[in-house]
């Protein structure tokens, strides 16, 4: 039976309701939106407005892979304070961050639409800045959401950067310090894994990040965001049924995951795209040291990925109490 959302609302509640659709739309519609835009635009009589477009693009086209172009006036809307307020998104300082160092981040887990890390990480909606002072943040995305017309624009505005080791190697290579590139390390895989009460994490075998500190000297710093999987509901897809099957041959063949996932809706409360109303806290672990080797072994990087598990563990089972995460629960890898 559908359940409809009351008719009488407060506008607090309301303009919450327009950022969280906005958030979705970026994501689910305006990538497709963005290309029709210019492939129209060519198809009219604005035409000449595509072509100098393209001809920009081309020119700019390694800007994501060169610490992007951020907007500051757009990262620091207030409609990202209506989005923060939704679920409630909250951020959560543990330690201090050294401006004169650089630092890789792991972001945990990866959920559905990374909520909290694109909050966090991409807006000051939580007061990020304010927090760590003297903190230059990036988060990497996807490259193929740069090869989208205007769209590569929008995304750059926001400090997001390509998810490439040129791209990390340019953040990181900021002699004076003060850059925290983070990486959402479960990717698209782990985006199959999310569900309420869902603690499994793909990182067993993902060991990059670990590499890039290790090359660059950065301190690794583990994030994890309680509460992200408890966003959506998502269709079962355990390992080995034919639709995990499905989604991982899509993820392999396009780079990206087709969870079937689903919330409520704007005027209902039974089905739909939009999060449900669940708080997320993302808890800033403390740096992990790194000596910087060229180099590194095998070894040099198990040794340190072994030590970053075992962080991340620490900080999950200290803080998991507080935001409602059963006694018994444990992180899992894969």
């Amino acid at each position: 039976m559908v359940e409809f959302a009351p008719l009488a609302m407060p506008w607090e509640r309301r303009l919450q309701t327009f950022g969280i659709l906005l958030w979705v739309f970026s994501f689910l519609v305006l990538p497709q939106l963005c290309i029709a835009a210019f492939i129209g635009l060519l198809h009219t009589r604005f035409w000449l407005c595509a072509v100098l477009y393209a001809a920009w693009w081309c020119v700019d086209r390694d800007t994501p892979q060169q610490g992007g172009r951020r907007v500051e006036a757009l990262r620091r809307c207030i409609l990202w304070k209506h989005m923060r307020d939704y679920f409630p998104i909250a951020l959560v300082k543990t330690a201090e961050l050294d401006p004169s160092r650089n630092y890789v981040a792991g972001i945990h887990p990866h959920g559905i639409m990374v909520a909290g890390a694109f909050l966090n990480l991409c807006t000051e909606s939580t007061g990020f800045s304010a927090l760590f002072p003297g903190i230059r943040q990036y988060l990497m995305t996807l490259p193929v959401f740069f090869r989208v017309p205007f769209l590569r624009d929008y995304f750059m505005s926001f400090g997001l950067v390509t998810s490439d080791k040129e791209s990390g190697a340019h953040v990181l290579s900021r002699k004076e310090g003060g850059s925290l590139l983070a990486i959402v390390v479960g990717g698209a895989r782990e985006m199959l894994d999310a569900r309420p009460g869902a603690y499994t994490l793909v990182l067993r075998h993902r060991k990059g990040f670990v590499r890039l500190a290790l090359e660059h000297g950065a301190a690794l710093v583990p994030i994890f965001s309680f509460g992200e999987n408890e966003l959506y509901d998502q269709v079962k897809n355990p390992p080995g049924s034919w639709l995990r099957q499905i989604q991982n041959r899509l993820q392999q063949v396009m780079g990206f995951s087709f969870p079937l996932f689903h919330g409520h809706g704007v005027f209902q409360d039974s089905f739909g795209f939009v999060p449900y109303r669940r708080p997320i806290t993302t808890v800033v672990g403390k740096p992990i040291e790194v000596q910087k080797t060229l180099h590194p072994s095998k070894e040099e990087v198990d040794q340190l990925h072994q030590r970053y598990l075992k962080e991340l563990c620490n900080l999950f089972e200290t803080h998991k109490l507080k935001y409602n995460v059963p006694a018994e629960q444990h992180l899992e890898f894969c």
